[in-house]
């Protein structure tokens, strides 16, 4: 019998098949004592353990390339920590078996995020999955991951860590569905990356029995078990009329009446680029330049590497635009050389351009290194700061970039309430903003965007996140300047008509997404997209706001 189930919708696209799960975690290691004897051979079988596990991480970040590859890196490092080994050996040293004291020292670290009010939700999945690994390796088990199949599946599970999302072969893994996790989840990003179909954030995914026959809408969330075949016919010719639309959509992003939305790429470095050029991004509206930062967290990189990695981007989009973020370190992105590392709550602490500004000589070199990688080339640089509260921050920053000798326009995120509520402030020292979703919506509804369980808060589609979005497009409109989405609410197609009838003048997404953004809002005119926007805001809840622009767009 066909029932329905609703998730949260994170990647595009239907999936139709059997239910496959992951493999199972591994069992908590029994808690015996070892002779005094054994304990330098225990603590060499860890090292060993550890620095197989971090070698195949970084191994399959290297197949995988792209964000996908930076995010594993940063896995890698979380499995050598230096404090995490030493509470591994002080374990070992006073009687527990390698395996117990590697599980103990993760479950005591995993103890501390909690404490620290769980900002690091997202990277407690990352430090599961590492300790999975290692403890699997020591009690010699196959090691946790996507189960084998020679025939395409469903996938499910309780949370998927990076390690498994960057390798899913997609002509295999039609889509997955997991319980935990959140729309702007590693998870969740590295799936729109991969184009497979991925609902999250589904309590009792892990019911659904082996085998069983499921379709994923990863557009509404929806997941249909033992779907009737009058069900399974609709959503086929949905998808098949949704890919041919995809093929016949080329050009510049803009509205049925003309009205221009450039449709930009989220990028992590030259590996993301051939696929952003693929889907005919117009430029990069996101540079997220940490993931350069990450692969030594020990010290930043060096200016000549910076300046290689800037201009291969740079260099991919002449005569386009291309929108640098700065250094965004701190939170659920700690930095040894930069972040402290014991605030009690990081997500509202030294991060962003509040780290920059404490430590200028790595803000200096990467600025410098800005202005060297664009010398000579055809290309609109724009570079922005992550973490702008107030108007002082956003001359600190465009101060910065004069002295470095910079030639591009100066702008400023909007992440925290107050910059929405203060932008036309802001607009006297910077040129334009861009409004990242992500942890604007994080910080306005006190919701983690890592934790699935305030998944309902982390809607793009909450009328006041929308509120927020047209306080700050109305600022820039007032002062002449522009004001973009690069949040991930802008690679939803409907959202993203909503965003242009709010006043967002550019948009910026996963490579993936373009297409689907850009079929979208070519259906509509700029009027009808002003008026679901009106409609959203007026509505009293994300799902009520996503229903009312509907019914506009229909003409219902």
């Amino acid at each position: 019998m066909e029932t329905t189930l609703r998730g949260v919708g994170v990647s595009h696209g239907v999936a139709i098949g059997e239910v496959r799960h992951m493999g199972t975690a591994v069992l908590e290691p029994p808690a015996k004592q070892i002779p005094t004897e054994d304990a330098e051979r225990e603590q060499g079988r860890a090292r060993q353990a550890v620095e197989a596990v971090a070698a195949d991480l970084i191994a399959r970040g290297n197949l995988a390339g792209g964000e996908a590859q930076h995010v594993l890196e940063a896995q890698a490092m979380m499995a050598q920590d230096p404090e995490l080994m030493a509470d591994v050996d002080r374990r070992i040293a006073v009687g527990s078996t390698a395996e117990r004291a590697v599980y103990d020292a993760f479950a005591s670290y995993r103890a501390l995020l909690a404490g620290a009010g769980e900002y690091l939700a997202g990277r407690v999945a990352d430090l599961d999955d590492v300790r999975n690994r290692i403890v699997a390796r020591l009690l010699g088990v196959p090691m946790p991951g996507v189960p084998d199949s020679d025939k395409p599946y469903v996938l499910i599970a309780r949370d998927l860590a990076p390690a498994d999302t960057a390798l899913l072969d997609p002509t295999l893994v039609l889509g997955f569905v997991t319980e935990e996790g959140g729309p702007t989840s590693h998870s969740a990003i590295l799936a729109r990356a991969l184009g497979v179909p991925a609902v999250v954030a589904l309590p009792g995914a892990g019911e659904l029995a082996e085998g069983t026959v499921i379709a994923v809408d990863g557009s509404t969330g929806d997941i249909f078990v033992e779907p009737s075949p009058e069900k399974r016919a609709e959503l086929e010719a949905a998808a098949a009329a949704r890919k041919a639309a995809l093929s016949a959509s080329s050009g510049p992003g803009a509205t049925s009446d003309g009205h221009k939305v450039p449709l930009l790429a989220n990028v992590g470095g030259p590996a993301d680029v051939p696929a952003a050029v693929e889907a005919g991004a117009e430029g990069v509206g996101l540079f997220r330049t940490e993931f350069l930062f990450l692969d030594d967290g020990s010290k930043a990189p060096s200016e000549e590497k910076q300046v290689e990695a800037y201009r291969k981007v740079l260099e991919a989009f002449p005569e386009g635009r291309v929108v640098v973020r700065v250094l965004d370190a701190g939170a659920d992105k700690p930095l040894d050389f930069l972040t402290p590392a014991d605030e009690p709550n990081p997500a509202l602490g030294v991060r962003g351009l509040r780290s920059l500004l404490e430590h200028p000589e790595v803000l200096r070199t990467q600025l410098t290194a800005l202005a060297k990688a664009v010398e000579g080339l055809p290309v609109y640089l724009e570079v922005m700061a992550p973490m702008v509260a107030d108007r002082a921050d956003a001359k600190a920053f465009a101060d910065a970039c004069r002295e470095a000798g910079l030639e591009a326009k100066f702008g400023a995120m909007v992440e925290i309430p107050s910059a929405a509520l203060r932008a036309r402030s802001i607009l006297q020292e910077v040129e334009f903003l861009s409004l990242g979703t992500n942890d604007l919506a994080q910080y306005t509804f006190a919701a983690d965007r890592q934790v699935g369980a305030v998944s309902r808060l982390q809607d793009p589609w909450q009328p006041a996140l929308l509120d927020l979005v047209a306080l700050s497009a109305d600022a820039a409109r007032a002062e002449g300047k522009s004001c973009g989405v690069c949040g991930e609410a802008a690679s939803d197609p409907l959202l993203a008509c909503v965003l242009t009838g709010l006043g967002v003048t550019s948009l910026s997404m996963g490579a993936a997404s373009i297409p689907y953004v850009r079929t979208t809002l070519g259906k509509y005119t700029l009027a009808q997209c002003e008026r679901a926007a009106s409609a959203a805001r007026a509505a009293d809840s994300a799902e009520e706001a996503r229903k009312a622009a509907q019914a506009v767009l229909s003409g219902e």
